[in-house]
């Protein structure tokens, strides 16, 4: 396994089966051009078999954090370690840019990410609810 960072918008294309619709141009230009936005691609024999993305929060009073914001690995490349890989590479990535911590919003029965999280040292930090606002049409 091979996990590197995404530098391109065709790259992201490549990778698109990993995501939850087609990765649209535009937007992946965007994300990429943002010096706060990371996206990691784990490759198995040259097929990209992983991602996670991660966006850089900073506030006036507590710095700069990391949040995973998704990951994702392919159904063939299940239970293999990559996506524990791949929060690890995000997590030394954070360290490496000075971020005082990491965090992800995770459902709480989504059995498989929460033991990917544990593995990687994810510490449980409570219950909470999270609402959201639809600003546009689907």
């Amino acid at each position: 396994m091979d996990i590197r960072r995404a530098r391109s918008a065709a790259e992201l294309a490549a990778a698109e089966d990993l995501f939850d619709g087609p990765a649209r141009t535009e937007w992946s230009e965007l994300f990429l051009a943002r010096s706060g936005h990371l996206m990691l691609i784990a490759y198995v024999d040259g097929v990209p078999a992983g991602m996670v993305s991660g966006v850089e929060m900073t506030h006036p009073d507590k710095g700069t954090e990391m949040c995973l914001y998704e990951l994702s690995v392919g159904e063939g490349y299940r239970r293999r370690g990559i996506g524990r890989a791949l929060t690890l590479a995000l997590a030394d990535e954070a360290r490496a840019r000075g971020c005082y911590g990491m965090w992800v919003g995770v459902d709480t029965d989504n059995e498989a990410a929460l033991a990917t999280y544990a593995s990687a040292g994810a510490e449980d930090e409570g219950v909470f609810s999270m609402r959201g606002w639809p600003l546009r049409d689907a």
